[in-house]
């Protein structure tokens, strides 16, 4: 099969291309893309175990403790006690990490206007709707939180 035909091919060079963009944009606010991805978390349901936020993030438990590890040394998130579990840990926005909110989501939404900007409105929906359907995930039910 040609490379240039191969679905995983064409995702990983589009992911490549835009995590380049969204790294460089996002470093304004001493922020990586999956750091994005944990605030992001946070700013929809305000508290999350980290098992949790790895599994929406569809990573590694390890790779999200080092990523955690960094944003609270950077003050955008604090560990807590789970009230209802004491041996549980729960994850939620500190303040910066709160204060970021508008101008990142913000941000975000002109970096997708930038990436889409050669699509049509619907050519972007029906984009999410394919690439949700890869990864499985249900927008309706995502968008009602």
């Amino acid at each position: 099969m040609d490379y240039t035909k191969c679905i995983n091919f064409l995702l990983t060079i589009a992911q490549h291309e835009v995590f380049l963009i969204f790294s460089e944009s996002l470093a304004q606010f001493g922020i990586t893309p999956g750091q994005y991805g944990v605030l992001a978390c946070l700013w929809k349901d305000e508290t999350l175990t980290p098992k949790e936020i790895a599994q929406i993030l569809r990573v590694e438990n390890s790779t999200i403790s080092g990523v955690l590890d960094r944003m609270q040394k950077r003050g955008l998130i604090d560990r807590v006690l789970d009230p209802n579990n004491r041996r549980s840990i729960r994850v939620k926005a500190t303040n910066e990490g709160l204060s970021i909110k508008e101008d990142v989501q913000q941000k975000i939404e002109e970096l997708n206007d930038s990436v889409l900007h050669n699509f049509s409105q619907h050519e972007r929906e029906e984009l999410l709707i394919l690439l949700s359907r890869i990864g499985h995930i249900n927008l309706e039910e995502t968008e009602k939180g």
